[in-house]
């Protein structure tokens, strides 16, 4: 059933608690306040109160200064709107190093990949980014069609423990790498059966990203430009529509090649961008992974603070009145 948690739509379990919810945003032990349909729940209540369809939960903690700007993917909440891969790296320790100076907390991988350690001899990639710090995102790279995903997807699960979020993305050629819409539809609706969380690859189309809304991914992630291709958002007007009508997290997905790339995305009210490129094969990719970390907080605090209109002509920052003539 559909509850409204800080605004934002969620699905829950029929006969849940007000307990549930907070245990599965990670707020159990925490001091925090809960508003049920604008009277305050008290906290001895949190495990017996059930919900019902419908009703809107306002949780509140207190923080250092500022405001809480955190964003929630399939329940769980993320401070760090930056999404970053770990191909292409000359070696683990560049990756780790890369991935630390990004401070992202969403980290992809691709689980075929050789540096995953499919040999006793070869490092193994979650040795250095560890389960236990960030949130692996196992991504379907490579597959070109439903089946090669979904069958990748229930790997990904299994070499995870049970690990549910996953990244899709169902590629068309190897030319473009454009996504292939009509195949992704079909995993889609595979794998939302199998009780997997999908965060989907596809075009900056808005009416696909409504339909891929609309079949249970937690989460849209439309291209910037082809993936690896640094040409940064080519479209900005249609990324701007998918999340204007969107209920879930939209984030920009491949083609980003600089910070501004990113400040740009998040102009635009994305949730967030991942990206893999950009970082790895810049001169310096730690230097790279900074800059893009402070691209996104930049753009994002540009979205929330509201830009000015823009005038076809120019008005006078400083008063006319009082001038000496």
């Amino acid at each position: 059933m559909i509850i409204y948690i800080n605004g934002d739509k969620r699905e829950i379990a029929e006969h849940s608690v007000v307990a549930d919810v907070v245990a599965k945003l990670g707020f159990t032990g925490k001091k925090i306040a809960v508003e049920l349909n604008e009277e305050i729940l008290p906290f001895q209540n949190f495990a017996t109160h059930v919900l019902n369809a419908g009703d809107k939960l306002e949780i509140v903690q207190a923080i250092g200064g500022g405001q809480d700007d955190s964003f929630f993917i399939a329940g769980k909440s993320y401070q760090s709107r930056l999404l970053v891969g770990t191909g292409k790296y000359k070696d683990l320790e560049e990756t780790r190093l890369a991935i630390e100076a990004s401070g992202a907390e969403i980290v992809t991988v691709a689980i075929r990949r050789t540096n995953m350690g499919q040999n006793s001899n070869e490092a193994n990639l979650l040795d250095v980014i560890s389960p236990n710090k960030y949130t692996i995102l196992p991504n379907t790279a490579g597959c070109y069609s439903a089946e090669e995903a979904v069958r990748t997807c229930r790997l990904a699960r299994e070499l995870l423990g049970g690990h549910n979020l996953v990244k899709l993305e169902v590629l068309a050629d190897q030319k473009t790498l454009f996504p292939n819409v009509a195949e992704t539809y079909i995993a889609v609706e595979i794998l939302v059966r199998e009780g997997f969380d999908v965060m989907v690859y596809t075009n900056d189309d808005p009416i696909a990203a409504k339909r891929l809304e609309e079949m249970g991914c937690v989460a849209v992630m439309p291209l910037a430009a082809p993936i690896g291709s640094g040409l940064g958002i080519r479209n900005p007007y249609n990324i701007l529509t998918i999340v204007e009508n969107a209920n879930i997290p939209i984030l920009v997905d491949a083609g980003v090649g600089t910070a501004s790339d990113a400040a740009m995305a998040m102009e635009l009210g994305c949730a967030g961008v991942l990206m893999n490129t950009a970082i790895a094969e810049a001169k310096n990719p730690i230097l790279m992974a900074s800059a893009m970390q402070k691209g996104i907080q930049a753009g994002r605090e540009a979205f929330l603070a509201g830009r000015m209109a823009r005038k076809r002509f120019a008005s006078a920052s400083s008063p006319i009145d009082g001038l000496f003539f």
